[in-house]
């Protein structure tokens, strides 16, 4: 049987939701091409633009925050999201 996932608190999820994208996506080995004006663009991801906490993917007219793009863009779990974003 799997373990129970953890209840994660407002306070974490906050935080997650703030962290910096360039980073986390350099940890899991995405290419990102710095653009003007703090922008980066992921050429695994075509029109995709990544700033700070944020991203936009104007051709499918989505966008989020971090927990969103491990969400949205990668196919994982908000479980998976947060334990990846807070590296727990």
């Amino acid at each position: 049987t799997r373990s129970p996932q953890p209840r994660w608190s407002r306070d974490q999820i906050r935080a997650a939701r703030l962290a910096p994208l360039a980073p986390l996506l350099q940890k899991h080995s995405l290419q990102l091409v710095e653009q003007e004006a703090g922008n980066f663009l992921l050429p695994a991801f075509p029109g995709l633009i990544v700033k700070d906490s944020y991203w936009r993917w104007p051709e499918r007219d989505r966008a989020g925050n971090a927990i969103d793009f491990f969400v949205q863009v990668l196919g994982t779990s908000f479980h998976d999201a947060m334990r990846q974003i807070t590296g727990t």
